[in-house]
């Protein structure tokens, strides 16, 4: 890939892919160093997939392995601690509130959820990233809003959440 073509492809998905990273980890110097290492392995590849979309979902296919292997290494560095509920604040934005209960979910249920409904990728895309069977993110995705939606209710966030 030349260098022209690297800072259109960057130009294009730089934002989206670095807004998906920051909600997948919660933090930001992660995320920002996360999306570096993607970029890196991408021009590091023989072979670059052809394609605007093809390319961005191996991107994001990249950054989402990427950030599976750090959490991977995370806990088998720390032991398991578990801990409290955090109180719903009255002063605390809803939408806040509601961003930091996704980051309480599972790894794969907050992938599953970011990509389907933050980032509004099709089941088809969703599968290139994960590197999940296709017929099989539906029945994920239906599971993943089922437990988040039960988290919700459980500290009191369940305005309008379906049962």
């Amino acid at each position: 890939m030349d260098e022209p073509a690297f800072l259109a492809l960057y130009a294009r998905t730089s934002a989206p892919l670095a807004g998906y990273l920051r909600r997948l980890t919660g933090d930001c110097s992660l995320a920002e160093d996360l999306l570096q290492d993607a970029y890196v392995r991408l021009l590091s590849l023989a072979h670059v997939p052809d394609g605007d979309d093809h390319l961005k979902n191996y991107l994001f296919r990249i950054a989402t392995n990427l950030a599976r292997d750090h959490f991977r290494r995370a806990a088998r560095q720390r032991p398991i601690e578990v801990a409290d509920e955090p109180s719903v604040s009255p002063s605390a934005g809803r939408a806040t509130d509601v961003w930091a209960q996704l980051a309480r979910v599972s790894p794969r249920d907050r992938e599953l959820l970011l990509l389907a409904y933050v980032e509004g990728l099709t089941h088809r895309e969703i599968a290139a990233i994960t590197g999940l069977v296709r017929g099989s993110i539906r029945p994920l995705l239906f599971r993943a809003r089922r437990r988040f939606a039960a988290r919700l209710r459980d500290v009191g966030l369940d305005d309008g959440v379906p049962s």
